[in-house]
């Protein structure tokens, strides 16, 4: 039997097909939309509607983007000749909020994952070579994940660019700020030691 009416139920169903929302928070979440004013459900709706009507990939890109271009493409302070790449949108936000990077990006939207059936056709890595000609690219800097796929993918991408005359680098790997290294995995340490820098001579 049904603790709660059935519309309310169905809107907890729903909310439990996002990612990271189980039962518990699904119900949380119904139930404050629930007590709050109308204005909010309608609000909600409009904007669930409005995302998937309006936003698009950026066509340079691949960036979420409610343009043809998006705002960091259209920049044109940004094309300095670099471009980070990027797995997802997601990771693009992340540097983009560190405030330390001021070129442009490419979203590959996933990894290489051959288990998956996901190959580089399924990817936008063939557009990332286009761009590199195109824009003429003196830097191409690697942010994929540190997962056995981001380095498959990383790899994949530094065989296919190398030779056509741009710089290739990974963002560093290692000890996070604040951490303590007696609780590091060994790969962890491994990618520290290699990416180790020089302070002094």
């Amino acid at each position: 039997m049904d603790i709660y009416p059935k519309s309310l139920e169905n809107l907890i169903q729903q909310f439990t097909r996002l990612p990271g929302i189980g039962q518990k928070s699904a119900t949380r979440v119904a139930l404050y939309v629930l007590k709050n004013q109308k204005g909010l459900a309608h609000d909600l709706a409009r904007s669930l509607l409005e995302v998937k009507e309006k936003i698009k990939f950026c066509q340079v890109c691949f960036n979420f983007s409610d343009n043809d271009l998006c705002s960091i493409c259209r920049d044109n302070r940004r094309a300095n000749g670099v471009i980070c790449i990027v797995e997802g949108p997601g990771d693009q936000l992340a540097i983009e909020e560190s405030g330390s990077f001021n070129g442009r990006y490419h979203v590959l939207h996933g990894v290489l994952s051959p288990l998956d059936g996901i190959g580089p056709e399924d990817l936008k890595i063939g557009e990332l070579v286009g761009r590199i000609e195109k824009e003429d690219i003196k830097e191409v800097i690697l942010a994929t994940n540190p997962t056995t796929q981001g380095e498959t993918t990383a790899s994949y991408v530094v065989d296919l660019l190398s030779g056509i005359g741009v710089n290739i680098s990974r963002i560093a790997l290692g000890v996070p700020m604040g951490s303590t290294l007696r609780y590091m995995d060994p790969a962890t340490l491994r990618h520290s030691l290699k990416g180790r820098v020089l302070v002094s001579s």
